[in-house]
């Protein structure tokens, strides 16, 4: 559906985007990781023809996509982090304006308009104004906004940003549902267990650059970690922690306020030989979790960094 080659984007002397190339397919909840300033936004705001780039194609729908590409622009809904609809209108008239960008026909809007409140749990509030909203129903008015055309083709940049759990859950629930009624979808998140419910492929991206593009377990397969084993209230010397970093299959440890956690290589009897180690030693220790590799593990051993830095 989305074919993205060779882009390059330049501010000056910064590079933005660094020949960056992505495939996406239809019928993806796809998910697009990076920390701050990786080029999430830049390379939406290019698939969007919203920014000129200095080099590459963007392919939409078969179709090179240029800023007046309006057939494909109409096959598109945009969900961004900064609540866009008007403060002066009612929840029902945003969606009806919105909606009038690309639905003519008035019963046709009518008809959408109630859906899309329907669909997003804005019936009580049709009528109200956006100031008397919630944070999360904020949220869902402008979910509501970004599908009520039925678009193809979705991109959700944050949408789940400072909401509570109810309203969360409520959103990707929406989100999985839009996706079985056919749209695409492009989630970007600094949820990482919110990318690891629903995208069905991720690409973690820096510097402009795609580093590692998959599912969730492909992803976790190429890293170092196979298990991360966390130690609570253990009392340390520096001599036992650099003894812990010489046992086999460790290749990280952080040790902070009786707090020790070990990062290890795929292995067998990983926490018993651990454990072992601790009781050889008489050192005296409080709860121990032993954990599989999460979607933050791999985004932190390829990039470096932690995704909310």
């Amino acid at each position: 559906m989305i074919h993205i080659d060779n882009l390059v984007k330049r501010y000056g002397t910064l590079v933005a985007l660094d020949h960056l190339s992505l495939d996406i397919k239809e019928g993806e909840i796809f998910g697009l990781l990076g920390p701050n300033g990786s080029g999430k936004t830049t390379a939406i705001n290019c698939l969007l023809s919203l920014l000129k780039y200095d080099k590459g194609t963007i392919t939409i729908f078969g179709k090179e996509m240029h800023p007046d590409s309006y057939d494909i622009k109409q096959n598109i809904g945009v969900v961004m982090q900064n609540v866009a609809v008007f403060e002066q209108m009612s929840v029902w008239e945003n969606i009806d304006y919105f909606c009038g960008l690309y639905i003519k026909d008035k019963e046709k809007r009518r008809e959408l308009v109630e859906e899309a409140i329907r669909f997003t749990g804005l019936q009580d509030f049709k009528k109200m104004r956006p100031k008397k909203l919630s944070g999360g129903l904020l949220r869902r008015l402008n979910i509501a906004c970004g599908i009520v055309h039925k678009p193809k083709l979705i991109i959700m940049d944050e949408p789940t940003v400072a909401v509570d759990p109810q309203s969360r859950n409520r959103i990707l629930e929406g989100i999985l549902e839009l996706n079985r009624q056919g749209s695409t979808i492009i989630y970007t998140s600094h949820y990482m267990e919110e990318v690891e419910q629903i995208c069905s492929r991720i690409a973690i991206i820096d510097h402009g650059q795609v580093l590692s593009i998959g599912t969730t377990e492909e992803l976790k397969s190429m890293i170092k970690t196979g298990e991360t084993i966390t130690i609570e209230a253990v009392a340390l010397s520096e001599d036992k922690l650099a003894q812990i970093r010489r046992l086999p299959h460790v290749f990280d440890i952080s040790y902070e306020e009786q707090i020790l956690k070990i990062r290890l290589s795929s292995a067998k009897h990983n926490l018993v030989r651990i454990l072992n180690y601790m009781q050889e030693h008489d050192i005296a220790f409080g709860r121990v979790f032993s954990e599989l590799p999460t979607l933050n593990d791999v985004f932190l051993e390829i990039t470096g960094k932690e995704l909310r830095d």
